[in-house]
């Protein structure tokens, strides 16, 4: 399971549910961009050391950009940027999902739902 930036952010902030729905799952990866957009966040170095502990301590793979989940970013901007106000950063945590086949879990359903080759998990906080 490839989660997105809000369900990371809301576990942080202390949401059970975002924590429950992470916990359910054996196998946790984020994009390296997710991991950017979360350490952008960060106000002090002590919130970063938190935010490494955390995804260390529950196991999350971060996968890196790639030639191909580049490229595939790319498409998926010329195709649906206008369509849906789709971002850089979306795109990319799309593609991410998509070339390591793995499902999107994420809160931003708007940004995500006509992407047709990923199989995206929608979350209710």
């Amino acid at each position: 399971m490839l989660f997105d930036t809000d369900i990371l952010i809301w576990c942080l902030r202390g949401n059970e549910n975002a924590a429950k729905v992470i916990n359910d799952f054996d196998t946790r990866a984020l994009s390296i961009v997710t991991y950017m957009e979360l350490l952008q966040g960060a106000r002090d170095k002590r919130e970063m050391k938190t935010l490494r502990g955390f995804l260390s301590e529950l196991g999350f793979t971060v996968f890196p950009l790639t030639e191909n989940i580049s490229h595939r970013a790319s498409i998926y901007l010329e195709e649906y940027c206008l369509k849906i106000d789709l971002g850089i950063a979306d795109a990319l945590i799309a593609a991410t999902a998509v070339e390591n086949g793995l499902i999107l879990f994420t809160g931003n359903e708007k940004h995500y739902k006509l992407i047709n080759d990923l199989e995206v998990k929608i979350f209710k906080p």
